[in-house]
């Protein structure tokens, strides 16, 4: 079928990165745009869409988290990250069942399309359960299983967490017509041993996968890591092969200036998670010196239970006034930065070529902004409302190719009070 929406505000690419078109049409064949145009199209269309009153942008690429989390939302407030993950999140992880996961899972797709994100990139256990939710509500989703390793005499072969994570890429990789992809995971340098990571970054490289980590979030991380290795985690995942693979890398608050270059060396694009970096007390990442350095520099919110929401238009606006304010430059990081950040260099972190932007030949993942709200007038300049302005609240629809999911406070592709229901039952059998 094709759709055209028509009189809508479009942030499109652009040479700059950006152009805006005012009363403008966005035309779609199947799950791909087919025009954009501040005239009609010559071309005829099966259904015209009004969208007078909205500023259409690329959908919101949330390239870090852990969706399930969300059944742990506010536990562990206030504590250090070290802490805060042995001493309150894990107990509780250990008792979470299958049906726990995937209703989690599931409320935080309520969550994450009812704000504008459109795909996402998910490190958890018993991933086959966002698997298939992804493939059934219509969402992009990289998914991975973590691995991890206590036991420092346990043989690679016998390391249930990667044997899964290969099965789980064989299984489900480019599964729903390749809007669900498998990444592989190391959960962190302080969770795993060489001797595990090593072979498993191979597997990595020799299946075309593509590696998603923790890197550098606290000091107390790459200090320790220093000290155990004499070297920071960087060069440590560097020297075990894992930068040989994509590698899309959370966090990074404490990389050093000889880090970065290796990962520039590699390619691999940083994850700013400012909301949790904020909230765990743990820094500032230097994302303006990985912007001028050339890094594809990425944004996701982590998981609930360290931010604690999915809202990537919270996590533009933090991250657009946050940077101002440590280095007391209000010129860095400027909206259309930021944008890129949360769509275009997601998509390239994701290894989607295809979407990340508003330009013909791109899939059609869309949401749309109400401007009619108070707080969205005037709107003077799309690309400042949408990073300084804009709220989560304010999508009023969400499209991934081609198909709307959300619009105007219903979801068309997930039951909202079955996955209430499901959410409710895992938190009392969790917490009593």
């Amino acid at each position: 079928m094709k759709l055209l929406l028509k009189h809508c505000d479009i942030l499109a690419a652009g040479e700059a990165g950006f152009r805006c078109l005012e009363n403008a049409y966005l035309g779609i064949d199947g799950d791909t745009i087919d025009y954009i145009g501040a005239e009609r199209p010559r071309a005829a269309y099966d259904r015209e869409k009004d969208m007078t009153g909205r500023l259409l942008l690329p959908g919101l690429i949330n390239c870090h988290g852990h969706s399930p989390m969300v059944l742990l939302r506010g536990v562990g407030s206030d504590l250090p990250l070290q802490e805060w993950l042995f001493g309150k999140m894990m107990p509780i992880e250990d008792r979470l069942t299958a049906e726990d996961i995937r209703a989690g899972n599931n409320l935080a797709l309520l969550e994450m399309i009812s704000t504008g994100t459109t795909s996402y990139s998910d490190m958890y256990f018993e991933p086959a359960t966002a698997a298939e939710n992804a493939a059934a509500c219509g969402i992009k989703a990289n998914l991975s299983r973590p691995v991890q390793c206590f036991d420092k005499d346990e043989r690679y072969e016998d390391n249930f967490r990667a044997q899964e994570s290969i099965r789980l890429f064989k299984d489900y990789h480019g599964a729903a017509e390749g809007r669900v992809r498998i990444d592989f995971a190391v959960h962190a340098e302080y969770t795993c041993f060489e001797h595990i990571v090593r072979p498993y970054s191979a597997d990595c490289r020799a299946l075309g996968g593509r590696m998603h980590i923790h890197l550098s979030e606290t000091k107390k991380e790459h200090d320790e890591c220093v000290a155990k290795y004499g070297k920071t985690p960087a060069r440590w995942f560097y020297d075990l092969g894992t930068f040989d693979s994509p590698t899309a890398a959370a966090h990074c608050v404490f990389v050093t200036e000889e880090d970065m270059a290796l990962m520039l060396e590699k390619g691999v694009s940083p994850i700013h998670n400012p909301t949790s970096n904020m909230k765990l007390g743990s820094g500032f990442a230097p994302i303006q010196r990985m912007l001028d350095l050339g890094l594809n520099v990425t944004l996701g919110t982590d998981g609930a239970a360290s931010n604690n929401n999915l809202n990537m238009m919270e996590e533009l606006h933090l991250a657009a006034v946050l940077h101002n304010g440590f280095h007391r430059d209000p010129t860095i990081l400027k909206p259309a930065e930021l944008l890129a950040m949360a769509t275009r260099n997601g998509a390239k972190l994701q290894g989607r070529e295809d979407t990340g932007a508003l330009e013909v030949g791109k899939k059609a993942d869309i949401i749309a902004l109400d401007t009619t709200a108070p707080h969205l007038y005037p709107n003077l300049d799309p690309l400042a409302l949408t990073v300084y302005s804009a709220q989560g609240s304010d999508v009023v629809m969400t499209m991934v190719d081609g198909r709307i999911l959300y619009e105007n406070g219903e979801f068309l592709t997930l039951d909202r009070e079955k996955i209430l229901f499901e959410a409710k039952a895992a938190v009392k059998r969790l917490y009593g």
